[in-house]
This record gives structure tokens, sequence and C-alpha cells, in this order.
């Protein structure tokens, strides 16, 4: 696909998108990929869910079953213990979005040439699967959040409460403290946001660009070796590889977890005052 290092990372790193025109910030980008393996796995993990509620009995559970009822069951105590009132639809948001993430950040464990490649005989020259190591699907994620944060402010507190509460809060209801108490509110906001979708890009970011270079240090190694040489170093690569497949196995499921909690942090916030 590329003819040396930089250009084989270039080339990974690069969306299947439409771009219109170029710009510091261009609106007009769409990227195809981010959003056909996002909707893909959210898909997965509805049907998944959907399939495991279809054949639960009240008998001795099977051990997808047990699986599903033991992930349901940690998802619901954390919602308990975290978000005071009612759960009813605020729970299985939860346990989507632990099980929706963990799915689109386990595309990274798939081989990082075999996807652009069967995309190549397709005839698309450029795909990056990974809808979690692009900042726009973990910002669209985290502006989600942001969206139910306020839905339940208003739901909790009425919307007189939540603009009182925006004008007054933390500082005090003097008028002369509303323009501080509202820009400090807004800042809130918008750090959560930001640090919610910017955590989850920067670690599956990072994982994505090791996988490139364990990739690219077979290639490196084989280059202009004897076939001894290009043994040893295939065999380098693969317990590399092996190693931080094994690593970032419980990387997809950290962020995937943190994630969940934080979304439940934030949403339970929104049920209280300050």
């Amino acid at each position: 696909m590329a003819g040396s290092p930089t250009e084989y990372i270039q080339h990974h790193l690069t969306h299947l998108s439409t771009v219109k025109q170029q710009s510091i910030i261009d609106f007009s980008v769409f990227n195809f990929d981010t959003a056909i393996f996002s909707i893909l796995m959210m898909a997965l993990a509805l049907g998944l869910l959907y399939m495991a509620a279809r054949k639960a009995t009240d008998g001795v559970p099977g051990k997808f079953q047990c699986a599903v009822e033991m992930l349901v069951d940690m998802v619901s105590e954390q919602a308990k213990s975290i978000v005071h009132g009612d759960r009813t639809f605020i729970a299985p948001l939860a346990l989507t979005v632990f099980v929706w993430v963990t799915f689109m950040n386990a595309i990274d464990l798939i081989p990082v040439d075999l996807l652009p490649v069967i995309a190549s005989q397709a005839g698309a020259h450029y795909l990056r699967p990974l809808p979690t190591a692009d900042l726009n699907g973990s910002l669209g994620i985290s502006c989600g959040v942001l969206i139910l944060m306020i839905y339940y402010g208003i739901k909790i507190k009425g919307l007189k409460g939540f603009n009182k509460e925006l004008f007054t809060a933390p500082f005090g209801n003097h008028f002369l403290l509303w323009p501080f108490n509202f820009l400090l509110n807004i800042i809130e906001y918008l750090a959560k946001t930001v640090s919610l979708g910017m955590r989850l890009f920067g670690n599956m970011y990072a994982g994505e660009l090791v996988f490139f270079l364990i990739a690219l240090l077979g290639g490196c190694l084989w280059a202009g070796m004897d076939s001894m040489s290009s043994y040893f170093g295939m065999i380098g690569q693969f317990l590399a590889g092996l190693c931080w497949f094994l690593f970032h196995i419980l990387i997809v499921l950290l962020q995937a977890f943190i994630m969940m909690m934080l979304t439940l942090v934030y949403i339970g916030q929104a049920h209280e005052g300050h």
C-alpha cells in the first residue's frame, strides 16, 4: 500500500471520506468508515443483547445467558450506586454504552492490514475501521452524553430550576455574580464533554499506532536480511504483537468501562444540585 514506513502509517491513518474543500475546520468532511463501523458495532451489540433477552429462561442459564446476566447485574449495581432516581432508561443506556464501545474498541484487535486490504479489493483505497480512534466518533458519543446531561437537568429540576442553577451556582444568587456563575457552568459542561471524548480517543489512537509500529517492525527486520535473520525477525514481531494484543484486551475493556462509568457519573450529577 505504501513505500516507506511514514507512508504506511499515513495511509492507515487516512479515513475513507469525502473532502469538498480544505480548511482548518471543515464540516463538509464525512468519514464513511467511522460511521459504517460504528453502526455495524451498534447493530451487533443490540443484536446480541436482544438475542440474550429472547433466549432467557427461568431454569439453569447457559453460558451466554449467564455472562449477559452478570454484565447486566454489574451495570445495574453501578447505576444504582451513582444515579439516585429513576434508572429505567439510564441503566440500559449504560449497558449499551459499555457493550457498544467494547465492540468498537475490539476492532483494533483485528490485524491492521486485513480490513484495508479487503477494502482495496473492493475499490476503496483508504480505510480506517477503528471508530474510537477518530475524534469525530469519540466526541460524538460524548456530545450525546452532554445532551442527556442537559435533558435530565431540565427533567429533574424543571426548566426554571435548571436555568436558576446555571446563573446562581456555585458563587451565589447576587445578580453581579450571574455572569461568572453562567460562564463557569458552561465551562464545566464543555470540559466534561471534551475530556470524555478525548480520553477514549487518546488511548485508542495510541494503541492503534503501536499495532502499526509492530507491523512495521517485521517489515524492517525482514528487509535485506538472510533467511535466518528473517526467521528470528518474524518470531520477534509475533511475540511483540502477541504481548501488545493481550495487553490491549485490557485497554479495550477498561476504556469501555470508564466511558460507561463517566456517563453514569455525569448523568447522576445532573440529578443533583450544586
